[in-house]
């Protein structure tokens, strides 16, 4: 198809589908989604299932072994992971890669199914088990509330309105509190006054179900009416519990106050609490509806508060954590302005080797592409956010090749005196395939990570997807607007430059003798590439590797562990202490404090920590992110040197999916014991490195157990059982719920418990009072208990697969962590292992040989279709041959770039090398189907390659400079920088692949003639 003599012949038809999709374009960005980071698919859901009374060991084997076996039923199950402590069951399920947000839904449909079918195996005793599959909801904005003076009600109530009111906020999807408080209603009984007073524990009990419970009395006709009828005797206030009449077993009615005190308190232990500057608050966070926009949602929830605020009490302070809608508002901003910059230098080189006419017409053309891009991205339901707005950087120097290929040629059929109308189309009949293939070869490098599907491939596909669109965006307006610009805008030059050769000029004629000395001395120049070639490989090896760069974000994390079994009154203390630390230290502006369990999940990338008593988390903020590398190691001295009993390590967030701890073995087999022994080896060869931190394993240390041993005869004389045992020391320290309290929309537990005095002292477990059935009075537990026992268990037992698996974790104290794992990773390996025991590796290994995999199960398909369009395109075997053989000598500019500027080689720079590979080939295409075209004008085959390098010289260059001088910008950012070194320096010397190596090449396997030169 003639594409340029449409477009020319129908000029006001191209002019206004032009302006239209400008336009259409410039609407489309205003409305598209505005992200920090693309999102991917956690897929991931949790299975909670509680086992009160049982040992992490039962848990395992009696709840947790069950729900795996019913969960590896599913044919969609990647892995399965356990975690069992005491009194709790929590699998972690985890689904195979090629399920997305689509097609999960039904897999946690399924998985309900299989445990619902499974709850039949458990013991009894055991709870209901919980599905939670929405354990991957991002909450945007997550702020605390905080009011000094105000008691945790009065809080408690204004975040309940504010919650209220933030559902109906625009783009608003969940609004969930973090860290409130359950309220209960305390009865705390003196166990030595019901002895005196012959009261039964269980007639406590069985009252207060009683009291709690709604009865329905039924209904009466009364006349033509039909009236309920309800009893009273219920519980309206604790005044009411304080005048429940209890019967003693010789049927004396006693008041409950006169054997108990009852108070309406929060539960304790405290599950988890937030702190914020050391002030304590309940957490707020509100996630975006899926497809949403954050800055929209952002902007309206201020909206919102700002228009709430008259309600908002006196010293009630809402504290902000993390605002998305800043964050990428910032983001998109310092990209965009990278943007125009890298758009700028591209115009800018235009202007300086084209002349100012080309480069205000080919920088029009980038614009409109642009632009033109967004309608199509937004359709496709690509965001704004980091990787698709680097990727228009990235791919505005591709964006001018084809543009460049046809003003050059218009250029110089205009100086050899053609019209502008003749040379427009005649160029774009000679190019337009040919740039079309090369178009989809450089989009098709792209392809593997655009079709992967693991976390990585997710995260980063959008990549792909605007390289896509604006590449074949690029071609289409090369032959339409193009061509028709060209004749509307490009005059011929002066009368005295007519007919002048336009390859005549003295650096032509330098590079055509370059050219035929290579070619002459072909074999030699061979082999000079060839030694550049092993020399680079061997050069690679010292280039640094990772993953993905961790995150430019003010703001990072300090994890504090105390030793397992911590109460969390003592996690408290410690953490009000290191609260205070923190804020001494210069540039750190807040502290946000969570007990008990990490926070709510504010950025995609953020793991929370499960529960634990003994861990607290510190979000520490800071003014500039620049100083957060020096604060980390100064925090872990200062901290490792206050609490020597503690583990505290400081870390930044990362960028992209991966798993806590950088470094991560896992020792899997059967017995606990010896799966401690090994990880204390692992750990120690972890300590000798003198760059290691943040060593431990998952399992912790093992716990203090009392354990009661209950003489049998004694027991069965009193008619005292195992439960009743159980029950009564439940009881006596933590508490039993007999029921529940009704309050308005408030249903409050009723827990009955021991008296302060005996909480608060375990030595008081002898003496502590047990009802005894065959005595009809209260005994000692002493008589029926032979003897307290201490002891150590394990309290958290993990299990991967069914198989008990211990990970040992560590960080690099300062770099990045691939060299540290490159000088464990054989001390490790060198252990002996018993049989039955098995040793992996996690962490970021784990991570990037996972993306990396990703990607090689798609790169040979996409690697064959660019073979394919090779050939197809000249219906030969050796010249796609010529081609590919130049693809590898691109490792010799990535490797002196990579080393030059010290950037590691990792994910993104493999990504590089892969677009980098397609930009190359799109270059020799272009070369070679030129030097097909002056074959066929009757040249013969040497002066056919030299004019066609020639000629090709100045638009392959100019693609390249521009592309290379448009990635400067992305050289500043930490995620995309070893991406954009490797295009750099990799183009700098594809470059001269093109121009030299593949003409001495192509010369080399057609067998030019020496004696011809």
């Amino acid at each position: 198809m003639d594409f340029a003599s449409v477009a020319i012949k129908n000029r006001i038809v191209t002019l206004v589908l032009t302006v239209v999709m400008f336009v259409a374009g410039l609407h489309s960005y205003s409305s598209m989604s505005r992200l920090e980071d693309p999102e991917f698919t956690i897929k991931d859901a949790l299975v909670i299932t509680p086992y009160p009374g049982a040992s992490a060991q039962e848990v395992e084997l009696e709840v947790s072994d069950e729900l795996e076996k019913a969960v590896q039923q599913l044919g969609q199950l990647e892995r399965v992971t356990s975690k069992s402590e005491r009194g709790l069951s929590t699998l972690t399920v985890r689904i195979k890669d090629n399920y997305d947000k689509t097609t999960l839904p039904q897999v946690w449909d399924e998985l309900r199914r299989k445990i619902s079918d499974a709850q039949s195996d458990l013991p009894p005793g055991a709870g209901q088990p919980i599905v939670i599959d929405d354990f991957g909801d991002v909450y945007s904005i997550f702020m605390v509330v905080t009011g000094e003076g105000y008691s945790y009600a009065e809080l408690k109530n204004y975040v309940d309105d504010l919650k209220r009111e933030l559902l109906l906020v625009k783009d608003v999807g969940k609004v969930a509190s973090f860290a409130e408080r359950s309220e209960a209603v305390y009865v705390e009984f003196n166990r030595n006054r019901m002895s005196q007073l012959g009261i039964h524990p269980d007639a406590i009990l069985e009252s207060l179900r009683q009291k709690g419970l709604a009865v329905d009395a039924g209904r009466a006709a009364l006349g033509a009416s039909f009236v309920a009828i309800q009893p009273t005797g219920g519980l309206h206030s604790v005044a009411d519990f304080e005048s429940l009449l209890i019967s003693s077993i010789n049927n004396r009615q006693i008041y409950l106050r006169d054997i108990a005190s009852v108070k309406r308190d929060y539960v304790d232990p405290i599950g988890s609490e937030i702190r914020f500057d050391g002030q304590t608050g309940i957490g707020l966070g509100i996630s975006t509806v899926s497809g949403g926009n954050v800055v929209t949602m952002g902007e309206a929830v201020q909206a919102k508060l700002a228009e709430l605020e008259s309600q908002r009490p006196f010293g009630v302070e809402i504290r902000t954590i993390s605002m998305q809608s800043e964050s990428v508002k910032g983001a998109i901003s310092g990209f965009v302005s990278s943007l125009i910059e890298a758009a700028a230098i591209v115009v800018g080189i235009l202007f300086l080797f084209m002349g100012l006419r080309s480069g205000l017409l080919i920088g029009f053309v980038l614009v409109l592409t642009i632009v033109s891009s967004f309608i199509f991205l937004d359709s496709m339901g690509v965001a704004l956010e980091r990787i698709s707005l680097g990727a228009l950087i990235i791919a505005l120097g591709m964006l001018v090749d084809n543009a460049i290929v046809v003003v050059d040629g218009v250029l110089v059929r205009l100086q050899r005196g053609k019209s502008a109308e003749h040379a427009a189309i005649e160029v774009v009949k000679e190019s337009a395939w040919p740039l079309l293939g090369a178009t989809l070869i450089a989009i098709l490098a792209f392809a593997a990570i655009g079709t992967s599907q693991d976390e990585t491939g997710e995260y980063c596909r959008s990549l792909f997807q605007v390289v896509m669109v604006s590449l074949l965006l690029s071609w289409v307006t090369a032959v339409t607007v193009t061509p028709l610009l060209c004749v509307m805008f490009l005059k011929a030059p002066v009368e005295e430059n007519a007919g002048v050769d336009p390859y005549g000029s003295r650096f032509y004629l330098r590079y055509k003798q370059l050219l035929r000395a290579c070619i002459r001395h072909r074999y030699l120049s061979s082999a000079s590439v060839i030694g550049a070639f092993a020399l680079s490989l061997w050069g690679f090896t010292f280039v640094e590797q990772n993953f993905l760069p961790n995150a430019t974000r003010p703001q990072f994390m300090v994890d504090y562990w105390l030793p397992q079994g911590t109460h969390i009154d003592t996690t408290r203390k410690d953490a009000a202490k290191i609260e205070q630390l923190l804020l001494e230290h210069e540039g750190v502006t807040h502290v946000t404090t969570t007990l008990g369990e990490g926070a709510l999940r504010f950025l995609l990338t953020y793991q929370p920590e499960q529960p634990n008593s003994a861990y607290a988390q510190f979000l520490v903020s800071v003014d500039d992110a620049d100083k957060i590398g020096a604060l980390l190691l100064a925090i872990e001295a200062q901290l490792a040197k206050a609490f020597p009993d503690s583990q505290a390590y400081a870390s930044t967030f990362q960028l992209g999916p991966g798993s806590n701890g950088k470094i991560q073995a896992r020792i899997s087999g059967p017995e606990p014991a010896e799966l401690r022994r090994l990880a204390e080896q692992v750990e120690a060869i972890y300590r000798q490195d003198p760059n290691t931190k943040s060593i431990r394993t998952d399992w912790r240390q093992t716990v203090k157990v009392v354990r009661a041993v209950l003489a049998e005869e004694q027991a069965n004389i009193n008619g005292i059982t195992r439960p009743m045992v159980a029950s009564a020391i439940q009881e006596g320290f933590q508490g039993v719920t007999a029921g529940v309290y009704r309050e308005d929309d408030l249903i409050l537990p009723i827990i009955v418990r021991a008296d302060e005095a005996t909480r608060s002292r375990i030595d008081n477990l002898a003496n502590l009072q047990i009802w005894s059935p065959a005595a009809q009075h209260m005994i000692p537990l002493r008589q029926v208990v032979s003897a307290f026992e201490t002891g150590f268990e394990d309290e958290i037992i993990h299990r991967r697969d069914r198989k008990r698996t211990i990970t040992v974790f560590a960080d690099p104290i300062e770099g990045n962590a691939t060299k540290l794992f490159a000088r464990l990773r054989p001390q490790v390996e060198a252990l002996p292992l018993p049989p039955g025991y098995t040793l992996t590796w996690g962490g970021e290994y784990e991570d990037s040989a996972k993306a990396q995999v990703g990607l090689m199960e798609t790169i040979p398909t996409f690697m064959l279709g660019m073979i394919l369009i090779t050939v197809m395109m000249f219906n030969s075997l050796r010249q796609p041959l010529v081609i590919w053989l130049c693809v590898p000598l691109a490792v010799i500019g990535v490797t002196v770039g990579l080393l030059a500027s010290g950037q590691p080689f990792g994910f993104m720079a493999l990504l590089g090398f892969l677009s980098l590979a397609g930009m190359l080939i799109k270059n020799a295409i272009v070369l070679i189907e030129q030097i097909n075209l002056e074959c066929a004008d009757g040249k013969s085959l040497l002066p056919a390659i030299v004019d066609a390098a020639v000629s090709r010289l100045r638009p392959v260059s100019m693609a390249a400079l521009t592309t290379m001088l448009g990635m400067v910008p992305l050289i500043l950012d930490v995620f995309f920088a070893p991406m954009a070194i490797t295009i750099i320096g990799g183009l700098a010397f594809a470059t001269l692949l093109t121009m030299v190596v593949l003409p001495v090449f192509y010369a080399s396997i057609y067998r030019v003639p020496s004696h011809r030169f």
